[in-house]
């Protein structure tokens, strides 16, 4: 069963000049995460704000949990959670305060907005911070309980929007154990990010967009397979350069490249572990001992460069906003 459907999509602003969203068309499997992989302007936060009621497409079609997102917004409001690139908390009021008031503002009554907010605060380990004022949490435990806050309905599905920009890499990590959790419960996620490792180590399936569109969706292996470019690389000894590129080009049927200062052998291949396998059978007959051997296969990088010919961290200019992104990067069409 879908749990989100989005058909042709279009959103434009400035009368028209910006076209943040050009006929987007996406689908999530009930109980699956999609990670919609984008640099910034691409259309992933009007993808989700048009979603989740926040924004009207021009055109298209968007249902969640089976309900229109335009014709019935207000339903689809009480089956869903968002939780944005920046934590939408009071900072003025504790943690405890905070989720209490989302769970009265849902309707919950008092006793159960309170019972709530224990559990969430648990779950995501912010129990013994729950009296303190938002001010003096750090950045990775405001975006914790703001994802808490989106949870405070138990919602069908979840929309994620870049739920870790500005965290470090510990932060991160903490974020992606909570989501993982999230998943293992049946949470349907919609997950917009920058990071493509964060993508990799998430997502179910991965929909790539560029100005406006999607252009490429599949799983992470899948995705890696178009591009292609599987590659063996090894680092020998200096004595050994010479003979092992020889057996390295004989075994790939190509030309390998060498890096000399780094004694390090490149070689494209299509048979993947077979050639590896067979590369380490010559290379022991030669009696040369690799210090290092690797297949290396294409990264989610290099998916995304050969897909839409730039980087995915694609810099803009500081202050900008998606309407203003989106123009730079798609223009009127």
């Amino acid at each position: 069963m879908k749990s989100v459907i989005a058909e042709n999509l279009v959103k434009t602003y400035q009368n028209g000049e910006v076209r943040a969203l050009d006929g987007l068309s996406l689908e999530i499997e009930e109980g699956t995460v999609l990670s919609v992989l984008g640099p910034n302007g691409s259309g992933k936060t009007t993808t989700v704000r048009v979603l989740a009621t926040l924004l009207k497409p021009d055109s298209g079609r968007a249902m969640v949990g089976g309900i229109d997102v335009v014709k019935n917004p207000k339903a689809v409001r009480e089956i869903i959670g968002l939780s944005g690139q920046y934590a939408a908390v009071d900072e003025t009021l504790t943690g405890w305060d905070n989720l209490v008031m989302f769970g009265r503002l849902y309707h919950l009554s008092s006793q159960a907005a309170n019972a709530r907010a224990e559990e969430l605060l648990e779950q995501f380990s912010l129990a013994d911070d729950a009296k303190r004022p938002i001010k003096t949490f750090s950045g990775g435990m405001r975006r914790r309980l703001d994802l808490a806050a989106s949870l405070i309905i138990r919602p069908k599905v979840l929309f994620l929007d870049e739920p870790t920009t500005g965290l470090d890499p510990r932060g991160r990590m903490e974020m992606w154990k909570v989501i993982e959790g999230l998943v293992k419960d049946g949470v349907t996620l919609l997950l917009t990010t920058q990071y493509l490792e964060e993508a990799d180590q998430l997502a179910d399936e991965i929909a790539v967009i560029d100005r406006g569109r999607v252009i490429a969706r599949g799983t992470s292996d899948q995705l890696k397979t178009q591009v292609g470019g599987e590659r063996l690389e090894l680092i020998v000894a200096e004595g050994d350069i010479a003979r092992a590129r020889e057996i390295a080009d004989r075994v790939g049927g190509t030309t390998s490249t060498v890096d000399a200062g780094l004694r390090k052998i490149s070689t494209p291949v299509t048979t993947g572990g077979e050639a590896l396998v067979g590369l380490l059978r010559e290379l022991d007959s030669a009696k040369i001992h690799p210090l290092d051997i690797a297949l290396k296969r294409p990264s989610l990088d290099d998916v995304f460069m050969s897909l839409t010919g730039h980087a995915a961290e694609e810099v803009v200019e500081a202050g900008s906003n998606e309407k203003s992104k989106s123009k730079k990067r798609g223009g009127k069409k």
